[in-house]
């Protein structure tokens, strides 16, 4: 059996004001034709796509446009399992899941995670693939009690008892392979600067021992591919997202993952790579040097992020970066020999973790650092305003 692992679209995001529709458009395309014309002949038997599907949760009408478009595409030819992320709203992508064809498989209620979609490969192998969506933790956590007391208010607990109902449904299986979709942070793998903050009561991480007892864990929310330590026997892989969406990312390599399950043994993973629309380069140096220096004529058709080191600001700064480099999306001034300093606008606030944003905020308005009591009134604040906005959002829509 064969599976596409893919996540993060992030539809309707920009960089830095730059419109990245078309982008998406191109590197979804090329999805499809993975899917539609397989590079070695071997027929993909499920697209399964973790979570943040848009980057918000009332996207552009033309990012729905696209989605829809490709669903449609990608279910001529082969079974889509979609969970939502941290980034869309569960209520409006969930919207009509229950009225799709069979190839088209919506998982956003947590009340059915051990209700698995059951694929069945093109070589008799058969799959249990089961979708765990973001899971709110003020939500999750009573939901997931089993009529008893909440659990503890933390994603480790949550996800774990999901993985307990999941485990439970599995052990009545026989001769079927297990995956799970989750869109969650793991411990031991890397953010990016693009990537929302989670973080409950200071923590945003889970182990990956959750996954105990599962073949192939297909995670979303980071956005750089990679494989954090899981436990013995499964397979725990973040496909990471199609396009670079921070100059953090700009070294990243951008990837959708086929995934290999055999009837029995090990999972097999190959990368293929999704082509970029533009490098990304970060660069730094006095102004005379940037629009002069020859080795630097390889980044005048990048995205560039620039920090300039004059010990005065340069008259025009933008306009004259802008005539070597006509993509510069970033501009810093930081003169040699200056004290450290935070740099402004380099992660936008809403992806700010909310210790670091208050953190920030009580030493602006009191001149002095602030205290763990004030940061912990603070993050409480931001969490609760944060878990009544999604409720009003639910009911709003129901």
């Amino acid at each position: 059996m064969r599976l596409l692992h893919t996540s993060d679209w992030h539809l309707g995001r920009t960089l830095h004001g730059v419109n990245l529709h078309e982008a998406q458009s191109a590197a979804l395309e090329r999805i499809c034709r993975l899917v539609e014309d397989p590079v070695d002949g071997v027929p993909v038997d499920a697209v399964l796509l973790a979570g943040d599907v848009y980057d918000r949760g009332v996207p552009p009408v033309e990012s729905v446009m696209l989605f829809e478009a490709t669903l449609a595409r990608l279910s001529e030819v082969t079974t889509v399992v979609v969970i939502s992320g941290n980034h869309d709203s569960a209520v409006r992508l969930g919207y009509g899941a229950g009225l799709f064809r069979d190839r088209i498989r919506v998982m956003t209620d947590p009340r059915r995670l051990e209700v698995p979609v059951m694929v069945e490969g093109s070589d008799g192998v058969r799959a249990a693939v089961y979708g765990i969506p973001y899971l709110d933790v003020d939500q999750a956590r009573g939901l997931l009690a089993g009529g008893g007391d909440p659990l503890p208010r933390s994603h480790q607990a949550v996800l774990a008892a999901a993985c307990e109902r999941i485990r439970a449904d599995i052990a009545g299986r026989d001769e079927v392979r297990s995956v799970v979709m989750a869109h969650a942070f793991v411990a031991g793998a890397e953010p990016s600067d693009s990537e929302r903050s989670i973080a409950v009561g200071g923590v945003d991480r889970v182990a990956g021992t959750v996954f105990a007892g599962i073949d192939y864990a297909a995670l979303g929310h980071l956005h750089g591919p990679q494989s954090p330590e899981g436990p013995e026997g499964s397979l725990v892989r973040y496909s990471g997202s199609p396009l670079r969406y921070s100059f953090s990312e700009e070294h990243q390599s951008k990837v959708v993952l086929l995934v290999d399950l055999p009837a029995e043994g090990r999972v097999a993973v190959t990368p293929v790579e999704i082509e970029q629309p533009r490098p990304m380069a970060t660069l730094r140096g006095r102004l005379e040097h940037l629009l002069s220096e020859q080795s630097l004529a390889a980044h005048e058709g990048s995205w560039v992020r620039v920090t300039v080191t004059d010990r005065v600001r340069p008259d025009s700064l933008m306009d004259r970066l802008k005539s070597r480099f006509p993509f510069v999306l970033q501009v810093f001034h930081e003169p040699d020999g200056a004290a450290a300093r935070r740099r402004g606008g380099t992660t936008a606030v809403s992806e700010r973790d909310p210790r670091e944003l208050g953190s920030d905020f009580i030493a602006h308005v009191t001149k002095t650092e602030a205290s763990e009591g004030e940061l912990g009134v603070f993050v409480a604040g931001y969490e609760a305003a944060v878990t009544a906005q999604r409720l009003a959002e639910a009911q709003e829509v129901a």
